[in-house]
């Protein structure tokens, strides 16, 4: 009877220890806080970071950037040339291409949307990797989550992006394409 005794109290206790460090993750220092304003595309965001200072001596507020999610990439949501481009590469019809591309970004709005809004979204953090832009002036990141969850890395494993691996920012690239291989092999997401 002991014996059981203290099997549930160490049970209980590994289950609260669990259970409470889920909730006290806590980002890195060279993590960058921002807002999710907009979801673009299941790829693409628009943030918006509180306060950036130049040369030490100005702070500009509350600035906007498009951000791109290292590492994946999601089928288009609107006819433009890259829907066209995966169109081609993949030879679905591009409304497919586009239907696929709504719900990867429907996916991506539900991740980032605060509980119980419909066009608030939540506080954000992102990681930088090598370069931290494109040639099209977007920030790239990874974007975790306040629970600790990476973004990019939900998208992939849910089955509603394909790996992008762009040199020299491969910091994830395994993890993404083990991710990828699992939503295939499982038929997750677009996947079904």
């Amino acid at each position: 009877m002991m014996v059981k005794s203290v099997f549930i109290f160490i049970f209980i206790l590994i289950f609260i220890s669990v259970s409470y460090g889920e909730n006290n993750w806590k980002p890195k220092k060279n993590f960058v806080k921002a807002k999710v304003v907009r979801v673009v595309d299941g790829d693409t965001v628009v943030v918006s970071i509180p306060s950036v200072k130049l040369n030490n001596r100005y702070t500009l507020k509350n600035v906007k950037f498009t951000v791109r999610l290292i590492g994946i990439d999601t089928p288009e949501s609107k006819a433009n040339r890259r829907a066209k481009i995966q169109s081609e590469k993949s030879n679905e019809d591009i409304k497919e291409i586009i239907k696929l591309g709504k719900e990867a970004k429907k996916f991506t709005e539900n991740l980032l949307r605060k509980k119980g809004y419909k066009r608030k979204y939540k506080t954000v953090y992102l990681e930088f990797d090598v370069e931290p832009q494109d040639r099209y002036g977007r920030l790239l990141a990874y974007i975790w989550l306040p629970d600790g969850t990476m973004l990019n890395e939900k998208i992939i494993c849910s089955g509603y992006a394909y790996p992008l691996t762009i040199p020299p920012n491969v910091k994830y690239k395994d993890r993404f394409l083990k991710c990828f291989r699992e939503a295939r092999e499982n038929e997750r997401g677009l996947w079904k």
